[in-house]
């Protein structure tokens, strides 16, 4: 399995003009080469192939672009071959139903990173601190957070310089083992997803959503100065770093605790069950599609999804049409506008919370998709209901989503979830 590490870059200036130099050296490479590309017909061969004769004519390049010769030949080549994952992408949207172009020339600003691949990279330690040594770059201070274990394999390091100026290095990594998943899963879980309450699941957890308004009213006056100053002047080169930074730090406040939650679901519980929502029409809604877009649904179910292949958890998408409507007792849909918060089946009696009822229907279709057993003499749903026992749902703050890796993830999980 592949898995990624981010860590942080402390380059001295000099270095960082050097790292600039190589990041706009690789951008002249990537915009000479997508020209030689677009000249060779599509009868020539596949995608692969005409990439791939791009790339062969590297070293006649280095005889006449003395530029050339100080990058690493891997940086050169991942450089080059670039444009066959942009076109893949590009016909990937296509698929999807988007209008899309053809790929351009990449301005200094809009190309920001470089790969080492398989080689020309190593962490090593100088004068007490962890550097990263780059072949024809230097050795460039890196605030290495965790260490990366020995039975991993260092397959490629991306240098990538963010707008606001930061430098980060985004190091991959292959043999990490993945558990088999349980053919009997017995911790099992529902999740519900919304926007007054950011998760609420069949084990009675009603997650509060993230507030973000300070930083909203940070980015919005900062974007006001923004637009008072001249731009491309100094002034508004200093000016749209601090804008960067605001969005920087909204989305790394909302990332931390996304990558929080989904841990603590991966790793706690045998199957996870979560709705497989449409996002593209929820954001053309009008009302609230700033709200939704800032939830990141998406976001939290794909780092769910690998996360819970890497802790051997099995992961389940349902149709969501209906959970809401459905009585987890009987089965029976009844219709009920956003504003009435409570589920009251006018043919069974069963009452509870509108989300924790959409959670348990989640977590009954996830083991009817799914097909794993659970438990034998009870359905799904029966096995759920006994959760809600008492009328109140005990409600959970952000803050005290218990941290990526911090030992009491394994010493209290349930205390520090449900206090």
């Amino acid at each position: 399995m592949h898995y990624a590490y981010r860590f942080r870059l402390d380059p001295t200036p000099s270095q960082r003009e050097r790292l600039d130099y190589h990041r706009d050296t690789c951008r002249q490479l990537y915009n000479h080469a997508l020209t030689e590309f677009n000249e060779i017909p599509e009868s020539a061969g596949t995608l692969n192939q005409r990439v791939r004769q791009v790339r062969d004519q590297l070293p006649d390049l280095k005889e006449w672009w003395d530029d050339l010769t100080d990058l690493y030949s891997t940086v050169a080549q991942a450089t080059v071959m670039r444009i066959e994952d942009s076109v893949k992408a590009l016909s990937e949207l296509k698929q999807q139903g988007y209008k899309v172009g053809s790929l351009n020339w990449k301005a200094p600003q809009e190309f920001r990173s470089f790969t080492y691949v398989q080689s020309g990279f190593e962490f090593d330690s100088k004068d007490g601190h962890t550097v990263l040594s780059l072949t024809k770059l230097a050795d460039i201070p890196v605030v290495k957070h965790r260490e990366i274990p020995d039975s991993e394999t260092i397959k490629e390091v991306t240098i990538k310089k963010e707008p606001t100026g930061e430098w980060v290095a985004c190091v991959t990594v292959d043999g990490k083992e993945t558990p088999e998943k349980p053919e009997r899963p017995e911790r099992c879980v529902g999740i519900d997803v919304g926007i007054l309450k950011y998760a609420h699941d069949t084990d009675g957890r009603a997650i509060g959503s993230l507030d973000l308004a300070d930083e909203r009213e940070r980015l919005q006056r900062e974007q006001r100065k923004l637009s008072r100053k001249d731009h491309g002047s100094n002034n508004w080169e200093q000016q749209r770093q601090k804008v960067a930074q605001c969005h920087q730090q909204l989305k790394r406040k909302r990332r931390d605790f996304l990558h929080k939650l989904s841990n603590y679901y991966a790793t706690e519980y045998d199957l996870v069950a979560v709705e497989d929502l449409h996002i593209k029409s929820m954001l053309e809604s009008a009302g609230n599609s700033r709200n939704t877009a800032s939830a990141a649904w998406n976001t939290f179910t794909t780092m769910l999804s690998y996360k819970c292949d890497r802790e051997g958890t099995h992961f389940v998408e349902v149709d969501p049409a209906g959970t809401t409507k459905e009585c987890a007792s009987c089965g029976v849909a009844t219709d009920k506008p956003l504003w009435v918060r409570k589920h009251s089946c006018p043919a069974c009696g069963f009452e509870m919370d509108r989300d924790a009822n959409a959670a348990i229907n989640i977590l009954s279709r996830g083991f009817d998709k799914l097909g794993v057993v659970h438990s034998e003499g009870t359905t799904p749903v029966e096995t759920a209901l006994p959760m809600f026992a008492s009328d109140s749902v005990s409600g959970v703050d952000t803050k005290r989503v218990i941290e990526t890796g911090s030992p009491t993830l394994k010493d209290r999980p349930a205390q520090a979830v449900s206090e």
